[in-house]
Order: C-alpha cells, then sequence, then structure tokens
C-alpha cells in the first residue's frame, strides 16, 4: 500500500470521516519533516510509509477526544507530535505546541505557513517557565513520550483548566509506571487516571494513553523547578 493508502485507511479506524484536504496536509506534512531530516535530527524514521503508520495514525488515535472549540497544549512537542497531526486532523480545535529546542519550533513554525495552519500555535520556552504565565489555562494537555509519568504530570497538569484532561501517550507496558505516579496524581488534582489502550492501525504495536481527568486546581508551588522535579519527583 502507498502512504496516501495507509493513511486514509488508517484513519477511519478513529475518526469517522477525514478530509480529503486534511489527508493532503499530513502528507505534505511529511515531505516537509523527511526533508528537514536530512539536516536535522526530528525522527528516526525514513520512508513515507513510516512516518504514516509509526507517526500520523498513532496520534490520530487521540482525535476522538477532542471537541470543538477547545485549547490544546502539546507538552515537549518535538517534530511536532502529536500535536500538529491533530491540529491537521480538528481545524476546529486551538493548538499550542511547546518545545524547549528553538530549532524545532522554527521548523514547526514553517510547517504551519507552509499548511496555512491557523490553529496552530508553536512556543519556544521550557514547560515549567511557561507554566507560570498559563496556569490552568488549556482545556486539555498532550504529550507523546516525553518523560516519565511523574516528571511529566507535574509539567503538564499545571497548565490544565479543572474540569479538562492531560493525556499522556505510553507504551504498553506502563502499568508499573502509572502506578508508581499515583502519588502525584492526587498531589496535582488529577486523583484518577484511565489506561486507555489501542493498536496502532498497520503497525500492530499496542499502546495506551493514560487519561488524567483535572478535578481539583493545582497547588501554586507546582511545577517546581526542573532540576528539583528530575531529582526529586513526586
Amino acid at each position: 500500500m502507498t502512504a496516501y493508502e495507509l493513511l486514509v485507511s488508517g484513519l477511519k479506524q478513529f475518526i469517522p470521516e477525514v478530509s480529503p484536504q486534511a489527508v493532503d496536509k499530513l502528507l505534505r506534512f511529511s515531505d516537509l519533516l523527511l526533508e528537514k531530516n536530512k539536516v536535522m535530527n526530528l525522527t528516526a524514521v525514513t520512508e513515507p510509509c513510516e512516518v504514516v503508520t509509526r507517526h500520523f495514525l498513532d496520534c490520530a488515535s487521540l482525535a476522538p477526544y477532542i471537541k470543538e472549540g477547545q485549547t490544546v497544549l502539546d507538552v515537549g512537542t518535538g517534530a511536532g507530535f502529536p500535536g500538529l497531526p491533530l491540529a491537521i486532523l480538528c481545524p476546529g480545535a486551538q493548538f499550542t505546541l511547546l518545545d524547549a529546542q528553538r530549532k524545532r519550533i522554527d521548523f514547526l513554525r514553517e510547517v504551519a505557513d507552509a499548511l496555512e495552519l491557523l490553529n496552530v500555535t508553536p512556543v519556544h520556552a521550557r514547560a515549567e517557565e511557561f507554566a507560570l504565565l498559563h496556569r490552568a489555562s488549556f482545556d486539555l494537555a498532550v504529550s507523546r513520550a516525553v518523560a516519565e509519568l511523574r516528571v511529566l504530570c507535574e509539567l503538564a497538569l499545571p497548565m490544565v483548566k479543572v474540569g479538562g484532561a492531560f493525556y499522556a501517550m505510553k507504551a504498553a507496558d506502563c502499568k508499573d509506571e502509572v502506578e508508581a505516579a499515583s502519588h502525584a496524581f492526587a498531589l496535582l488534582g488529577a486523583p484518577a487516571a484511565e489506561v486507555l489502550r489501542y493498536t496502532v492501525p498497520y503497525d500492530g504495536v499496542e499502546r495506551v494513553l493514560v487519561r488524567l481527568q483535572k478535578v481539583a486546581q493545582t497547588p501554586d508551588k507546582y511545577p517546581r523547578r526542573f532540576k528539583k522535579i528530575q531529582s526529586s519527583p513526586l
């Protein structure tokens, strides 16, 4: 199957109807990603079909949980995953793509401009510093393979509104990691973790979304300085 065929078929497992424009933009993003990857380390994937199965279809698992009009923060977006594919698939939501490496953010700005994505704002900043001015500012936060959950939830949850949620994309065998982070979840205002399992189409890999529903405000002392978060996780 071609990259186009894999994408169209695979997306149907998560989204009933996908516009031709969204498919075209995703494939254009793939081209830009692989071209930039020749001079900058963005992904270990080097073939268009792999970009579709290992990146786009994995990220698409989050699309059913994003509603029209929501604000979504992608913490540690890297090469734009999962935020940029989701912005293409969910044009009615607003996405902030946050990363501490300026070169990555510069690339994402180039992509957003090239694809005319008006619902994407790439931001160069450290999460713990960005959180100081953006507490409880987003309906949802998402993150994909960035850090261990105790660290990740302290960075992300302070920026989620009460009533919102944080979705952490993780490997299927993350049970111990989720259990180890239960104390952190409670401290940060999201005591109950829901593990949602799915299989990436055509890749066959089982993965999970760890869903943290925020039910209380995060205490003002979180997030702490990053060195403290790393050296002494909650």
